[in-house]
């Protein structure tokens, strides 16, 4: 057990995510005694204080007969209430990192970045004019990010601000949500629904989300809004019937495609939903990108996560989509599968080489609550994170034998190791929709069940959450609420 101690602030949610990076969260726990019995046997004691122009953190990590404590003085944080306490949070987590590191001899490559999106701290500094020697250094410095991983951050904002730049508060994107899929993977999180049990809804589901479109088209367009992308995820889009599917992506053009609109994406991710009339139906339909996404290219792994496909239906897929004119292919693969050592990593890789997709996305698996892995817990052939790194570093290796390179990244909660999942793809086939709303400088516009969407008004530097309910269900017979609750957030953007 690993007993906390908090004293001078209230940032356990901080203290928190750095202890996770180095023990299981589940073992931490906070106490109310300043001072550990000796049975304990892992004591951590976070302290801040103020001292005339300077604020003190100092932390104490104790086990037995082993102590590290680290004292670190910083000048006291500036502007708004809000601002104070964002940088003594990163204050603080410098200073636990920095006792956990000296306790342990270990070091995290992405220091004191737990969240989700690490490259929006370099587009930060770099919107207030700082060069990018000086972000290294800060980056390797007071965040503590390893060499090569500050490098990654900025090679990667590189590349996205060549894309996002200028910010336009007139343009937004729109996600769509079909959440509908032949089976539930096993790591899967998302509110997706299986066809076998559910597609009885799938007309009615349909029904509401084209009104939802409508409402949405009619008020952003009676403002002045463009739409820039449109991306169809789930669930499986695909997992639709010929007809349903023709009449989405018709739905979608007269709403929301036009001449302005750069990008329009669907997850084919489902090998085993995917012929020869749908494929051509997307071609036709003006997509210009789509996913076909094995996560892995062994039968074995497939059939464990609870995918009906085989690699050999894999091929196949592609091979269609080729045949039908598709020439933006993403893949997705995940690293860290159960019982997946770096021999079947390598497969899948090798594979990939083979079908040359023009992007190809990296998962780092993440056992989320609410997933059937989670669940069942206990020996699944977990793969040790020495494995993952090694996984991580064969998939960037062959990202580059594809003629890739990387253009967007974010880290998960509960990652298997302190990873993160990262896009590659060849110079040009980069996905507009992963980076703008990985960067977060634009509207995003969810519709759908379970469709988030995210509300940015930059003016004031401020992001809105808006969620659809995940349900089915509950999405059709309570539309009117989803249907109010969204069109009066919509009516804030467009008044701000």
């Amino acid at each position: 057990m690993i007993e906390v101690f908090l004293e001078g602030h209230d940032y356990s949610y901080e203290v928190l995510d750095i202890l996770s990076s180095y023990f299981d969260r589940e073992t931490i726990q906070f106490v109310h005694e300043k001072d550990p019995a000796d049975s304990r046997s892992l004591f951590i004691h976070s302290s801040m204080a103020f001292d005339a122009g300077d604020v003190v953190f100092k932390c104490v990590v104790r086990h037995g007969d082993a102590n590290v404590t680290e004292e670190k003085r910083f000048s006291r944080a500036g502007g708004g209430e809000q601002e104070m306490r964002k940088q003594y949070k990163r204050m603080l987590k410098n200073n636990l990192l920095t006792a956990l590191e000296a306790f342990t001899g270990k070091k995290m490559p992405w220091g004191i970045l737990t969240g989700i999106r690490p490259v929006k701290v370099v587009h930060k500094l770099l919107d207030q004019g700082f060069s990018e020697e000086d972000i290294q250094d800060r980056l390797t410095g007071f965040y503590r990010l390893s060499v090569d991983k500050a490098k990654l951050c900025l090679e990667i904002a590189a590349v996205e601000r060549k894309y996002i730049l200028p910010y336009d508060d007139r343009k937004v994107s729109v996600y769509i949500s079909i959440p509908f899929c032949p089976t539930r993977c096993s790591y899967c999180s998302f509110p997706s629904h299986e066809v076998g049990k559910w597609g009885h809804l799938a007309d009615e589901y349909l029904n509401c989300l084209y009104e939802e479109m409508d409402s949405v088209y009619n008020k952003l367009a009676g403002a002045g809004y463009s739409i820039q992308t449109v991306y169809i995820g789930g669930g499986t889009p695909t997992v639709l019937n010929h007809a349903q599917l023709k009449d989405l992506l018709e739905q979608v053009n007269r709403c929301f495609v036009s001449g302005e609109t750069k990008e329009f994406t669907v997850e084919a991710g489902r090998p085993d939903t995917l012929d020869r009339e749908k494929l051509s139906m997307l071609k036709a339909a003006g997509v210009t990108r789509i996913s076909i996404n094995p996560q892995s290219m062994n039968s074995a792994t497939l059939e464990r996560i609870g995918r009906r496909h085989t690699p050999e239906e894999v091929v196949r897929a592609y091979d269609l989509a080729r045949s039908t004119g598709h020439s933006n292919i993403n893949m997705d693969i995940i690293i860290g599968l159960p019982g997946e050592d770096i021999d079947m990593v390598v497969k899948t890789l090798d594979a990939a080489l083979a079908l040359k997709p023009e992007g190809l996305t990296v998962h780092t698996l993440a056992i989320k609550r609410a997933s059937r892995l989670n669940e069942q817990g206990g020996d699944m052939g977990w793969v040790e994170e020495d494995e993952i790194s090694g996984m991580v570093e064969a998939a960037a290796y062959y990202a580059g034998k594809m003629g890739m390179k990387p253009y967007y990244l974010y880290k998960q909660r509960y990652m298997v190791g302190n990873h993160e999942n990262i896009g590659y793809s060849i110079p040009g086939y980069e996905c507009l929709y992963n980076m703008q709303i990985m960067e977060e400088k634009q509207s995003i516009i969810g519709l759908g069940a379970g469709a988030v969407s995210k509300l940015v008004f930059l003016k004031e530097d401020r992001l809105e959450r808006l969620e659809n309910i995940k349900n089915v269900e509950y999405y059709i017979s309570r539309f009117g609420h989803v249907m109010e609750k969204k069109l009066l957030g919509l009516a804030a953007l467009i008044d701000g």
